[in-house]
């Protein structure tokens, strides 16, 4: 961008009569393809996918993540996704951040994805997820509610504020260990970081959240540890109640067992 033949500065200012001239980058098609990235799938059949995300994976494609996401595993893995979700996110019903592990449902078709979406919005679809907290929580559960919205400051946060959407996170501490809390966090609604939100406006960051957590301090883990371990949701053709789970990775419970 150039204002009168000289390269613009932010802080230039504007005059009537200054001429501003600026060059469009080239259209680059974001359209995902497949790529051969092996994926640990715990269910799959017509309809639909349930596989263990590992941490460090991003989802779908998106700036600074043209390749080696999720939708680029799946893609790889050939046959029919739903659309439902749109160009970029092909079989994606649901999300989880990059540092989260654990279970994921993908849709095969336009039907089923529908079908679990719908699920999610009247949350008869269930999220259960094993977080390490720091600090040691005095309840043994409870119910974290606040809204949920962009952080007034920093616009790659989230935080709990006035006006953002509600969101309802109920807990359980599973088991106390020096400096951390293991707790089970069952998502009523799906807010964007809504955990990790949660769990730090209480006072208990998740450890190793490099986000929503305290400064990193010796001993700290490379990522946030939280773990989608449980889904519990309605088949989308037959109405068969269908449950899963998976156990942590090993370095969720290699650092859970480094506390006692």
């Amino acid at each position: 961008m150039t204002v009168n033949g000289k390269p613009a500065r932010a802080t230039d200012s504007l005059r009537i009569g200054d001429l501003v001239e600026f060059e469009l980058p080239a259209t680059v098609n974001l359209e995902p393809v497949g790529e051969p990235i092996p994926l640990d799938v715990v269910y799959e059949d017509e309809d639909l996918v349930v596989l263990n995300k590992p941490a460090g994976m991003v989802v779908h494609p998106s700036a600074g993540h043209a390749s080696g996401t999720l939708v680029h595993a799946l893609l790889g893995r050939g046959g029919q996704w739903s659309a439902a979700g749109g160009a970029g996110r092909p079989g994606i019903v649901h999300r989880l951040d990059k540092g989260t592990s654990g279970l994921m449902l993908a849709a095969r078709n336009d039907v089923a994805h529908r079908s679990l979406s719908a699920q999610l919005a009247d949350r008869s679809l269930s999220r259960s997820y094993l977080a390490i907290v720091k600090g040691r929580l005095g309840a043994d559960q409870g119910v974290l509610e606040g809204p949920i919205g962009r952080h007034p400051k920093d616009r790659l946060r989230m935080a709990v504020v006035a006006g953002g959407r509600a969101a309802r996170t109920r807990y359980a501490v599973v088991e106390r260990r020096p400096g951390h809390t293991l707790v089970r966090c069952e998502l009523e609604t799906g807010r964007t970081h809504q955990i990790r939100v949660h769990l730090a406006a209480l006072g208990h960051p998740i450890a190793g959240d490099p986000v929503y957590g305290r400064r990193r301090s010796l001993g700290d883990p490379e990522r946030p540890m939280l773990h989608a371990t449980a889904l519990r949701f309605r088949h989308p053709r037959t109405g068969a109640e269908m449950v899963f789970q998976a156990l942590p990775p090993a370095d969720f419970q290699n650092f859970w067992e480094s506390l006692s």
